[in-house]
C-alpha cells in the first residue's frame, strides 16, 4: 500500500516538474504561441499537485504567479 502511494506521488511530482520545465524552456525561447497553448495544462497540473499534497498551496500560487508574470513580460 505505502509503496504504491509512494510510486504514484513520485510519478505526479515528476509530471509536475517536467511540465514546468517545458514551459520555462518555451519562455526562454520567447515562443508566445507555444506558451499560450501549454499554460492551461501546466496550471492544471500545478493545481492538482497542490490538491494532492505534492506541493503546498502557497508554492502552487507562487509558481503560477511567476509563470504568469514571465508570460506577460514576453507577450508585451
Amino acid at each position: 500500500m505505502t509503496e504504491r502511494k509512494t510510486e504514484v506521488n513520485r510519478m505526479r511530482k515528476t509530471r509536475l516538474r517536467h511540465s514546468i520545465r517545458s514551459l520555462r524552456r518555451l519562455l526562454e525561447k520567447k515562443d508566445v504561441p507555444g506558451v499560450k497553448d501549454l499554460i492551461p495544462a501546466t496550471f492544471s497540473i500545478i493545481d492538482r499537485s497542490a490538491k494532492w499534497g505534492i506541493i503546498k498551496k502557497n508554492t502552487a500560487a507562487r509558481y503560477k504567479s511567476r509563470i504568469a508574470a514571465r508570460v506577460a513580460k514576453i507577450a508585451a
